[in-house]
């Protein structure tokens, strides 16, 4: 995976500012989401911006995928999906044992935790595209 750019220099310093294992973890994250979206139909560009001080992806047919690193939980780094979708109880159902879950609205990693790319890339492209098929979630 190589390491696209920022377009928002308030994205890059919110990067810059992370402890540089859990940077490194999350610029992994970042660019595990630009390549799903790339890859998954009719997702089109990524818009990448900030909220709640997040680095924060939106795409037009998707949920909004925020990722981060918090001072309060300094062993571990997130990706956090709209509490209010059926996104994470859906992951539950199909992972339930892959991940660390908070509520219905984030995965948690640790730093040594082994990724599995292959169905965290599956949550992320059902995230992206939520909108064409939150109907088939329910």
């Amino acid at each position: 995976m190589g390491q696209r750019k920022f377009k928002d220099s308030e994205v890059a310093a919110i990067f810059a500012a992370y402890p540089e294992k859990f940077r490194n973890k999350l610029l992994i994250l970042r660019q595990l989401i630009f390549d799903t979206a790339a890859k998954t139909e009719g997702v089109g560009e990524l818009e990448e911006t900030l909220k709640w001080g997040e680095p924060s992806y939106l795409s037009r047919k998707g949920s909004t995928i925020r990722i981060d690193w918090k001072l309060k939980t300094p062993e571990q780094y997130s990706i956090y999906f709209k509490c209010t979708s059926l996104l994470v109880p859906t992951f539950k159902k199909l992972y339930s044992t892959e991940f660390k879950y908070e509520g219905n609205r984030a995965i948690h990693f640790n730093l040594n935790d082994k990724i599995p790319i292959k169905k965290l890339r599956h949550c992320i492209e059902m995230a992206l595209t939520y909108h064409t098929i939150k109907n088939l979630l329910k």
